[in-house]
């Protein structure tokens, strides 16, 4: 007789009720300071990049460029972002930057994940952690060679 199959047999899905449980709980803690997951990623990239064309967050979120069209509106209508168009000569080019409130909310927003982190990973022994980290970041970038001791 062979054991029955559930759910937990499939990596996929534990891996996916992982960032589920990851994703619930920082959507909770964002949701205090009035902003989504999608939005603090958004924010969060903008503070590292500076004024980026809404193409390109675009591309570097995996979003469509509707999905940040909306995801920009919601953030000027905060008064979190606002678009300029930095003396370009091509009136439709648009780039997206941060306001002064919103650099001042980027920081405390990383406090708040990394607090949600800390809670969720923290159970990991300090080696777990790392091998999670490396094996993740592994299937995510195709240029990481991923040693296979």
């Amino acid at each position: 007789m062979t054991e029955p199959v559930t759910i937990d047999d499939d990596l996929g899905a534990l891996l996916h009720r992982a960032a589920a449980l990851v994703a619930q709980r920082l959507s909770e803690r964002l949701s205090d300071h009035g902003v989504t997951r999608a939005e603090w990623v958004l924010l969060a990239l903008l503070h590292a990049e500076g004024a980026v064309p809404p193409s390109l967050l675009a591309a570097r979120l995996g979003f469509t460029r509707g999905a940040v069209t909306k995801l920009i509106d919601r953030l000027r209508a905060k008064r979190f972002v606002v678009r300029t168009r930095a003396g370009h000569v091509d009136r439709r080019y648009q780039t997206i930057a941060l306001t002064g409130a919103g650099a001042v909310l980027v920081p405390r927003l990383r406090a708040v994940v990394a607090a949600c982190d800390a809670e969720v990973f923290g159970r990991l022994a300090r080696e777990d952690h790392k091998v999670l980290e490396r094996s993740l970041r592994c299937l995510l970038d195709p240029a990481d060679p991923c040693s296979r001791d």
